[in-house]
């Protein structure tokens, strides 16, 4: 998986145990981003429904939550050792995020142009495709000069990012292949049916993941867009604003999306950093169903942990706090069920109960 701000990689096993648990066969991942958690869920034996907006995620769903039996591995194996195999060719990537920004250097950015051109050539299904191109980014997040965010780069290249980019098979997922859409998740709240549980993990502040990820964005999609700033992020970054990133708009867009939503189970997740009090979202869920919480302290996001540091790599100020409170938030109409969801917490690493 990429490095993401955001990642609910210490709570998944918390997720996959209430899975487990639930009465649920299937679940839509509203928010899909790695799709950590839709693995997570299908692991438990649902089936997932990976949506989000991002085109990164849209193959990162078809690599993980949609691949299953039918998936030829021995042709991938094989695409992907050709595509290993292909000199660098320096295109777009290389000139826009090594020369004109520094994510990579530049052998791996010819790599990346050289490999993302030719999956263009390949006959492939989406499925398919999306596995190559879920390598490719996997590939290029191993060796990057960042931390994590494709908002800045180090000012001195990180260790990784002189290492050769090396293509790795997605590993399978055990349990049920699942679908993937593509869709703003208040539409599809609107026409999901036939699903048992929808699990959110919108946006909670201003920070925009189109932005905090154009580089994944735009070596997906292929294009060439015009780029602006240090960071050289796609000009369409300007206009593309959810109103989940909005403090104005923020909660009427989750209002709106929970009052949409058909399944009778929901399972969310909120940061104690973000716009919203959890009370106040388990209030509004509420209105649905029964509700029962979980407070969690987990370790922020890695780069906050970092601190900010000046054009000269000097530290600026210091780091106000490194831990933080993750609430998970199940509602459904079986009480007995709702209140048992978290009978059997565990402790996993790096995440205790909060007090």
């Amino acid at each position: 998986m990429i490095k993401y701000i955001g990642s609910k990689r210490a709570v998944v096993p918390l997720l996959e145990g209430l899975a487990r648990r639930l009465p649920i066969a299937s679940v839509c991942d509203m928010f899909a981003g790695t799709t950590r958690v839709g693995q997570a869920f299908r692991r438990a034996g649902c089936r997932v429904v990976s949506n989000d907006l991002a085109s990164y995620s849209e193959a990162f769903g078809h690599a993980y939550i949609a691949a299953g039996a039918a998936l030829d591995r021995g042709r991938l194996r094989r695409a992907l050792a050709r595509l290993q195999a292909l000199p660098g060719a320096p295109g777009y990537v290389t000139e826009t995020f090594c020369e004109q920004a520094r994510f990579f250097s530049p052998a791996n950015g010819a790599r990346i142009d050289a490999i993302r051109g030719a999956i263009d050539e390949m006959d492939a299904d989406p499925v398919m495709r999306g596995c190559l191109m879920t390598s490719l980014i996997e590939a290029a997040d191993r060796v990057d000069s960042t931390c994590g965010l494709q908002m800045a780069y180090l000012k001195q290249p990180a260790p990784r990012s002189l290492r050769p980019l090396e293509l790795r098979e997605p590993d399978p997922v055990e349990g049920p292949p699942g679908i993937v859409t593509r869709a703003a998740a208040n539409d599809l709240a609107r026409a999901l049916d036939g699903v048992d549980c929808a699990y959110l993990d919108p946006p909670y502040n201003q920070h925009s993941y189109f932005s905090n990820y154009h580089a994944w964005e735009t070596i997906t999609r292929g294009d060439r867009p015009e780029s602006y700033g240090v960071a050289r992020k796609r000009v369409d970054c300007r206009t593309t604003r959810s109103p989940f990133n909005s403090a104005r708009d923020s909660w009427e867009a989750l209002a709106d999306l929970i009052g949409a939503l058909r399944t009778p189970w929901v399972i969310l997740s909120i940061n104690d950093e973000g716009f919203h009090e959890p009370a106040a979202v388990a209030e509004l869920l509420g209105g649905r169903g029964h509700v029962a919480a979980l407070a969690m302290d987990v370790p922020r996001y890695v780069g906050a942990r970092i601190g900010i540091h000046n054009p000269a790599g000097q530290r600026v100020g210091a780091v106000s706090h490194v831990r933080a409170t993750e609430w998970l938030i199940v509602c459904g109409p079986d009480r007995d069920a709702v209140e048992s969801a978290f009978d059997d917490t565990v402790v996993v690493a790096g995440v205790t109960p909060a007090a």
